[in-house]
């Protein structure tokens, strides 16, 4: 079985959030599965009532990388959400909140979407990630 790639997701800014998916639905095209680790504000923007709202741009993006986005929004690109769900749809991609960034955010596994599949601690995203690659964003 091929190692799976992991992602721990840290920003929660929509372009980060966009960058994280469409590596997501990358791999799972391919079959390689994917583990993403939700931290601190990437783990906010998963909350069930705040994940369709503009969660705005890293600082770096500008006026002028507002504008893209905005133009690739207006022209229908799938929002990160929409694309992380349809990686689920092609292969195996397992999305899991950090214990102790829930704690210090005081978030219910309840108040999350149903895009996340359970709460795990930095020990478990270990074990799970294996020898396969880890990328932070």
């Amino acid at each position: 079985m091929d190692e799976p790639i992991n992602l721990v997701l840290f920003s929660g800014t929509d372009d980060k959030l966009q960058a994280a998916a469409v590596l997501t639905a990358g791999a799972a095209a391919l079959g390689k599965p994917v583990n993403v680790f939700l931290q601190y504000w990437a783990l906010d923007a998963f909350r069930a009532e705040r994940i369709d709202r503009d969660h705005g741009l890293a600082p770096e993006a500008g006026a002028e990388g507002k504008g893209h986005v905005d133009a690739l929004r207006t022209a229908g690109q799938a929002s990160w959400a929409e694309t992380l769900r349809q990686a689920k749809d092609l292969g195996s991609v397992d999305i899991q909140a950090c214990s102790l960034s829930m704690d210090l955010l005081g978030i219910e596994e309840s108040d999350l979407d149903p895009l996340v599949d359970g709460v795990e601690g930095v020990t478990a995203f270990y074990l799970n990630a294996g020898e396969g690659q880890v990328v932070f964003i």
